[in-house]
């Protein structure tokens, strides 16, 4: 509900300064995009349960099983978090946006960043950074828990899956090591194509619904056909003398 009246509210703010407002990933060609970054944690009894000092970057082997979660579960998710043709345009490189699935501390180039100045009880949690305003927040953010809690039931270590942890920009590692990294969907044709195979995380509990999902796919691979059948600005300079 806060996530719905705060676009309105930013809307409404520059609409009465004769401005425009927008949450388009990416409405600039050569310019940083624009995310929505989601900081979590999990708590019970008013205790942080991200929260081990011992632990890697002070987060808990449960943080971490929830990390796994996500990154297992990350092209599944973006089908429902990046729900635009244009999102995937703000998903390359050279622009701090994640485009492999990986955590570490710090990292702005990892799917899932560690806040190095999250060191307290109070404050330890994990960023999910692929993830846009183009989404139903509804739908994304509860995604993000299931595919979280999916990852605590089934005690995914994410350093066993190789997803790191990575605590140097992707694009500074080794070539032999960035192979190993595994990628996000490039397009939202590829996202909605991973969340039609893994889905059953999202049904644990009644949470989401088999019809729902299949209704949201048929939406949004319609828009993305919209979009392919156009033919681009681009496609004339490159291609109208041929």
């Amino acid at each position: 509900d806060r996530t719905m009246l705060i676009k309105y509210m930013i809307r409404l703010a520059a609409d009465r300064r004769g401005k425009v407002a927008t949450f388009m990933p990416k409405p600039l060609y050569s310019a940083a995009g624009s995310g929505m970054h989601v900081h979590q944690n999990l708590w019970k009894a008013g205790t942080n349960l991200f929260w081990n000092p011992e632990g890697y970057s002070g987060l808990s082997e449960t943080a971490l099983h929830y990390v796994g979660g996500l990154l297992e579960h990350g092209p599944a998710i973006l089908g429902l978090t990046n729900a635009s043709t244009n999102s995937f345009k703000r998903l390359v490189p050279g622009f701090e946006a994640p485009i492999h699935l990986s955590f570490g501390r710090a990292n702005r180039s990892a799917a899932v960043r560690i806040p190095d100045e999250a060191r307290t009880a109070e404050t330890k949690r994990i960023e999910f950074r692929p993830s846009d305003a183009t989404g139903n927040p509804y739908l994304m953010l509860a995604a993000m828990a299931m595919a979280g809690i999916d990852g605590i039931k089934r005690k995914i270590d994410p350093r066993e899956e190789g997803f790191g942890p990575l605590e140097t920009s992707y694009h500074l590692l080794p070539e032999h090591e960035r192979q190993r990294i595994r990628s996000l969907p490039l397009s939202m044709e590829e996202a909605l194509d991973a969340l039609e195979r893994d889905h059953e995380f999202l049904l644990q509990g009644g949470v989401f619904d088999e019809g729902l999902l299949k209704a949201w796919v048929a939406l949004k691979r319609a828009e993305a056909l919209d979009v392919r059948c156009r033919p681009h600005p681009r496609e004339v300079s490159l291609y109208l003398d041929v």
